[in-house]
């Protein structure tokens, strides 16, 4: 499964994508094809997610914003969703005292930290320096988070 988790601060330029590789990231989300599903590309949800994501793009109606994306991706059966109660688990199990006191995220942040890391691929695109951070030096796991869409190999 070739998954991949947008941060919102990525999703929310997808309306108006100005930026080539932003474009190119976009059409392989849109991009579907049931004779070789080994090369879809499949999204990393959560419930939070996409509630953030839909507040952050409210009133765009364009082809390319995140929730027209999703919804596509759900129609076509393509997205790794990660629920609550999976979240919740990741988190009793590797949030120690030792291992939160070394997050840099905000709060907010950290509950995408359990997608990326329970995601097949464990491949992110973020702008957040602190959230790169988090999820690269995650103890026990191998992440591969860039602020940039040509820098992770998600094709």
């Amino acid at each position: 499964m070739k998954d991949l988790f947008i941060d919102n601060n990525v999703a929310s330029r997808f309306t108006n994508p100005l930026d080539p590789e932003y474009k190119k990231l976009i059409v392989w989300l849109l991009t579907y094809d049931p004779k070789k599903p080994e090369n879809n590309a499949y999204l990393v949800l959560s419930k939070k997610l996409i509630g953030e994501y839909s507040s952050s793009t409210q009133g765009a109606n364009t082809s390319t914003c995140i929730p027209v994306i999703i919804n596509k991706l759900i129609k076509e059966g393509r997205r790794n969703f990660i629920s609550n109660e999976r979240i919740k688990e990741f988190q009793a199990k590797h949030f120690t005292k030792k291992v939160q006191k070394h997050l840099r995220s905000n709060n907010k942040d950290r509950e995408y930290i359990p997608l990326v890391l329970l995601s097949e691929r464990k491949f992110a695109i973020t702008i957040d320096d602190n959230f790169v951070y988090d999820l690269t030096h995650f103890p026990g796991f191998t992440v591969k988070a860039e602020k940039r869409p040509e820098l992770l190999p998600y094709i």
